[in-house]
Formats: structure tokens, sequence, C-alpha cells
């Protein structure tokens, strides 16, 4: 054998061992996406009970269940905001925070709208508005509007 061939059986060896790896850590990536952990929610709750109200849900014209409410907070550097929905079955959940205010001014007496609409939500019939760990409003979804 000369140096040649030694060098060219070293150089495909070497690439076989990289493209090994490669599938490897593909496959430790699908894995690791297929295990991640369920979205958490807050578990901690800012308003007192009378610090939210008027709370209400209704379907819209394309048949997604809308959220409605007020929540007061007095530090016009936050606002209050409806987190991401959680839909199981003919129930959803939503959970109210406490967000960085990005408007230019506050809400009038600090209280702020909280509204979310729940994409493909056409099968629920009730929602939750969820405060950390405590319940703050159970609703069930009115007629479209």
């Amino acid at each position: 054998m000369n140096a040649r061939t030694l060098l060219f059986a070293g150089a495909v060896a070497a690439l076989a061992g990289c493209n090994q790896s490669a599938d490897t850590n593909a496959s430790a990536n699908v894995a690791t996406n297929a295990t991640a952990p369920a979205p958490k929610h807050p578990t901690y709750c800012f308003f007192t009970d009378s610090a939210t109200k008027s709370w209400s849900a209704a379907r819209d014209a394309a048949g997604n269940v809308t959220v409605k409410g007020k929540a007061l907070l007095e530090d016009t550097r936050y606002m209050a905001t409806l987190g991401q929905p959680e839909v199981s079955g003919t129930n959803a959940s939503l959970w109210l925070a406490m967000g960085p205010n990005t408007n230019a001014y506050g809400a009038p007496g600090n209280w702020w709208d909280a509204t979310a609409t729940i994409p493909g939500s056409s099968g629920v019939d009730a929602v939750n508005i969820m405060c950390g760990t405590k319940t703050v409003a159970q609703l069930k979804v009115g007629k479209a509007r």
C-alpha cells in the first residue's frame, strides 16, 4: 500500500465517523423534543379577588371563543394580560398575569382590559380564568355575536 491509499482510507473512515455522530445527535434531538415538558403556568397571583371584574366569554363570527374581563393594577409599569389558552375537550383555561405595559399610557382608573381569543375553540363551551392556582371566574360560552 502506498501513502496515498492510506491517506484516502483514513479520510473515508473519518468522514464515516462524522456521519454516525451526526445521526446519533439528530436522534437524541428528536427524543429530547418528544419529551419536552408541558407549558408551565404562573403559580402566583398578583390580583386580589376584588381586583378583577366583568368576565365574559362569547363565540365570535368564526366560531372561536373570545374572553373579556378587567383587572386592577396600580403600578402603570405593568398591565393585566391573559396567557396562552389550554384546551381540554369542551373546557378551556386562561391564566391572568401581570406583564410589562406595552402601551404609552396607563388604563383608565388602572383597570386594564384583559382580552383573548382562543383559536380553534369551536367545541369549547366553558372557560376557566385562572390566576396562579386559584380560579377567578368560571364562564359559560355565550352565543355568537
